[in-house]
């Protein structure tokens, strides 16, 4: 226990940093690509058919199904089609894993829809290491899910599903260059 708290000191103090760093900053993890919630809300906030919005917030459909469902509406929902691969998948995965809905809010926005693989790395990875450790690798789904499940990541409260829906976010969008990584974050390291 003693060598654990130990460990997890230094990052506490890194988070510490970081959390200062953040809030004297626009945005610190601007960096990280946006994960589904946010994907989806600017889909609907920048105006889609209601058939459109309906069906993207109480349809059921597989990952690649919704994939493909995207690609139809592109020609007719330009923030669709502004849309790059990695983004597609991203929003792909997201609705997959948490549509439909079961109660459609007023108002859709990200505050009121389910968080995603983005929301789950920077509350649940953060608190061992800083997220430079996770976003910068490049990994299989397995790997991912490999980690997640070893001794020192399954404590982490996270569902099984939610696991699943962040290495899938992790799979897309991790790897990033380290060279993209603001200077503040560089730092660091797992604390395990």
């Amino acid at each position: 226990m003693k060598r654990r708290l130990a460990l997890i000191a230094p990052s506490i103090l890194t988070l510490g940093l970081v959390s200062v760093a953040y809030s004297q900053t626009d945005d610190v993890f601007a960096f990280i690509p946006d994960g589904g919630r946010t994907l989806l809300a600017g889909v609907v906030e920048a105006g889609v058919p209601e058939e459109t919005k309906t069906e993207l917030l109480t349809g059921k459909r597989t990952s690649a199904e919704w994939l493909g469902y995207l690609e139809e509406q592109a020609p007719s929902v330009p923030s669709v089609a502004d849309m790059d691969e990695y983004q597609r998948q991203t929003l792909a995965d997201y609705l997959a894993y948490n549509m439909p809905l079961s109660a459609v809010p007023e108002t859709v926005d990200a505050s009121t829809l389910p968080r995603d693989g983005r929301d789950f790395s920077l509350e649940y990875c953060q608190s061992c290491h800083i997220i430079t450790v996770v976003v910068t690798q490049e990994r299989a789904r397995e790997a991912w899910l490999g980690t997640m499940h070893r001794p020192s990541h399954i404590e982490v409260n996270l569902t099984e599903p939610e696991r699943e829906a962040l290495a899938d976010y992790l799979v897309v969008n991790a790897g990033i260059p380290i060279e993209q990584v603001p200077p503040e974050l560089r730092a660091g390291g797992a604390s395990y």
